[in-house]
């Protein structure tokens, strides 16, 4: 029988003679990497190499501070879509979300976390932070995260009565918005609340 070709791109540089491949650890932030705003890179890739060792959403999480706004944006976004299937995966990682990231500068990060607020159990000191978060990004000048934030602070609303003010404030600029997306946005929520 024919012994199989190992890739070299697999072969560890520690690899000792009779002892066989050493197994290395995935590089995610290569994944990660490259590209432009509209792409995911290899983030699909990331996401199966989670399901299968959930311990990498340690370095996920960690990737949210990257310097590179792209790798920290798509880790983000990971967490978020890890978090609607294993919301206990990423439970002890949820602070990242409230961090100084909140106060990005790139919009797709900030969409990512308003997305995400609602997944996740808060104290009551984290609330304040969350609800504030919130409320500051229902009047940011990106669509899609003002649309986000409002539907977040919705379901926040249900819980908490103080916030339907401001919710309702919201709902009316949304309908008398140029904004189509907006003005569905609006209708889904006030669905969502009378029901």
């Amino acid at each position: 029988m024919r012994a199989k070709k190992i890739n070299p791109a697999w072969r560890s540089s520690h690899e000792k003679p009779g002892l066989g491949l050493i197994s290395r650890p995935v590089d995610i932030r290569f994944l990660l990497s490259g590209g432009d705003r509209r792409s995911i890179a290899q983030s699909d890739k990331v996401r199966k190499l989670v399901e299968k060792n959930p311990e990498l959403v340690r370095e996920l999480a960690r990737l949210t501070d990257d310097e590179d706004w792209l790798v920290a944006q798509r880790s983000f976004d990971l967490l978020e879509k890890i978090a609607r299937d294993h919301p206990e995966w990423i439970e002890p990682h949820k602070h990242v979300f409230i961090g100084s990231k909140a106060d990005s500068d790139k919009w797709e990060i900030r969409l990512q976390i308003v997305r995400s607020l609602p997944l996740f159990t808060w104290s009551a000191k984290d609330l304040s932070r969350v609800k504030t978060i919130l409320l500051e990004n229902v009047e940011y000048p990106q669509t899609f995260v003002k649309a986000w934030a409002l539907d977040s602070l919705s379901m926040f609303a249900l819980k908490d009565k103080r916030l339907m003010p401001a919710v309702r404030h919201q709902l009316e600029a949304f309908e008398k918005s140029d904004s189509k997306a907006l003005q569905a946005r609006a209708r889904r929520i006030r669905e969502a609340l009378s029901g």
